[in-house]
């Protein structure tokens, strides 16, 4: 390689991912001879072409949203010794679309090749970077009732990127007792609890007339992302995301095509 395609490729990083790599561009000053590099690369090394995109704020939540599921049947996939999977293929799996799959991950680049479809280990893990899940974070539950119980004692959680870090209660009856992999600790010490563990995620497995309660304890604690079971809607500061699960809701929308 001569020192015109030296000069060029000083400007950016190759990163290999297996048979494929990232070019990750940091400063890039004269375009053609950028490219005819890149050109270069791709035609020495076969690469698949994979040029990395910033996150964007306009990306809409609902695309946000179903990465995880993209992400847990590649993982499927790989389990069944699966090495390279297609957009129509996923969207066999899910129900959706191979364009609405295909539109969704260009939002963040291009991870895959037509003909040759994507390579399920990397997607994997472009998907776990894009989500931040290729960590693992801290999370603490409030209340140590039956579901409170459940979701400590849960096996999937460290494998997907989440470790339960501490449970708490104000019931003196529960406090002190083990609880999956953690002893119930005082709803009173949570500041302290949070930051110890630095957790930014948090559970709300308590009664509905305690949430709100709970959830504005928890955001006085620091913590920024609340996953609550109780059946009704919190009220936090812009910067705290909430998430609800409620599974009347879900059978209430199932029951309007059974009548």
């Amino acid at each position: 390689m001569g020192d015109w395609y030296q000069r060029s490729i000083t400007q950016f990083e190759l990163v290999g991912y297996g048979k494929a790599f990232v070019i990750k561009c940091t400063s890039v000053r004269k375009q053609p001879a950028f490219w005819h590099t890149l050109n270069y690369l791709l035609q020495s090394t076969k690469a698949m072409p994979v040029v990395s995109k910033r996150k964007s704020k306009e990306i809409p939540d609902i695309v946000i949203g179903r990465l995880p599921v993209y992400l847990r049947t590649l993982r499927l996939l790989a389990d069944e010794g699966r090495d390279v999977t297609s957009s129509q293929e996923l969207g066999e799996h899910l129900g959706i679309s191979s364009a609405q799959i295909r539109k969704d991950l260009s939002h963040f680049g291009e991870f895959g090749k037509q003909g040759t479809g994507y390579n399920i280990t990397f997607l994997c893990n472009q998907l776990q970077k894009i989500l931040n899940v290729d960590r693992v974070w801290p999370v603490v539950v409030v209340g140590a009732g039956s579901l409170g119980n459940a979701i400590a004692n849960y096996a999937g959680f460290e494998s997907r990127g989440f470790r339960i870090v501490a449970i708490f209660d104000e019931d003196s009856e529960k406090i002190g007792h083990p609880m999956g992999p953690v002893v119930v600790g005082d709803f009173a010490n949570v500041k302290q609890v949070v930051a110890e563990t630095d957790a930014q995620i948090s559970v709300i497995a308590v009664p509905v007339h305690a949430a709100q309660r709970v959830a504005d304890q928890l955001v006085e604690a620091g913590l920024t992302s609340i996953l609550c079971y109780a059946p009704t809607t919190l009220t936090v500061p812009p910067h705290v995301r909430v998430e609800y699960i409620d599974p009347v809701i879900h059978f209430q929308h199932m029951t309007y095509y059974l009548g």
